[in-house]
């Protein structure tokens, strides 16, 4: 304390002088009109800047949450979006109104913790399981297309096999034609893939869009997998070699949704049975 006054005696007369420059601004301020609108426009111009500055600070550590809030919303509207789809089915082809094929998937979001991409058999590590109702064999897709199978679970976590494995086939179609076809890495661009099993007779156009076929339990229909890059045809070859770019960027994942068709053990049991008839 003693200090204090110390300081205080020895800037006396720098503080008094300070004193009196903020009291003559305060009267020049309250008693001129337009130095009182500059100095509270400059004021809360500064004043702006620092709270944006603060704000943004804020937004930024407030991203998780955010992420995580637009992964679930997105997963509710991609819900809602297929039944929407299968409604209309429904009503134009069907003419009736099945609530099972209405609600026949589920999304659940996830988040990725680990994911590879340079390997010839790449996997992704997602932050949800079994506790989630997460089960081997679900599809995973993103905002923009396919991204994978899940391999295995526990109770927490879920391992994926990514569409980057050299063993991964996915049944998909020519948009504009509706001709079946195969998506099959090669593994060596991550952001490129083969489709195979396109016939020399289909007139194929660079831009042409690869999606999903639906003829398997694993991948709803129409969900974009890629667009035609290139494509060749040899004079001897029956089918086109044709490369794609992936529709999902799979080296910058952060969220993804796990499938969850809810008519797959009824699909199963009479697939088996069409095979055990054949036998």
């Amino acid at each position: 304390m003693q200090r204090l006054f110390l300081f205080l005696y020895q800037y006396r007369a720098f503080l008094t002088f300070l004193f009196l420059e903020l009291f003559c601004i305060w009267l020049i301020v309250n008693n001129n009109p337009y130095q009182g609108a500059k100095f509270f426009n400059s004021s809360n111009r500064y004043a702006a800047g620092v709270l944006q500055f603060s704000g943004s600070i804020t937004d930024y550590f407030g991203l998780k949450r955010v992420n995580e809030q637009l992964a679930n919303e997105n997963a509710a509207l991609r819900k809602r979006l297929n039944q929407l789809n299968q409604s209309l089915y429904s009503l134009n082809v069907r003419e009736i109104e099945d609530t099972q094929i209405i609600n026949q998937y589920d999304f659940t979001e996830a988040r990725v913790i680990k994911n590879s991409v340079r390997q010839l058999d790449n996997y992704i590590t997602i932050n949800k399981g079994r506790n989630n109702n997460i089960e081997p064999g679900m599809a995973v897709i993103d905002n923009h297309g396919i991204v994978g199978k899940v391999k295995t679970v526990s109770s927490r976590f879920a391992l994926v096999t990514s569409i980057l494995h050299t063993d991964v086939l996915v049944s998909a179609k020519i948009k504009r034609t509706g001709d079946l076809c195969t998506m099959k890495w090669d593994g060596l661009s991550p952001y490129q893939a083969k489709v195979l099993y396109v016939p020399r007779h289909i007139q194929l156009q660079a831009g042409d869009s690869i999606v999903t076929s639906g003829y398997n339990a694993v991948f709803p229909e129409n969900i974009p997998v890629g667009v035609v890059a290139d494509f060749e045809l040899s004079e001897d070859s029956p089918f086109y070699d044709v490369t794609i770019d992936l529709s999902s960027d799979l080296n910058g994942l952060s969220y993804v949704y796990v499938v969850e068709n809810n008519l797959i053990i009824e699909l199963d049991s009479v697939q088996a049975e069409v095979l055990e008839g054949r036998r």
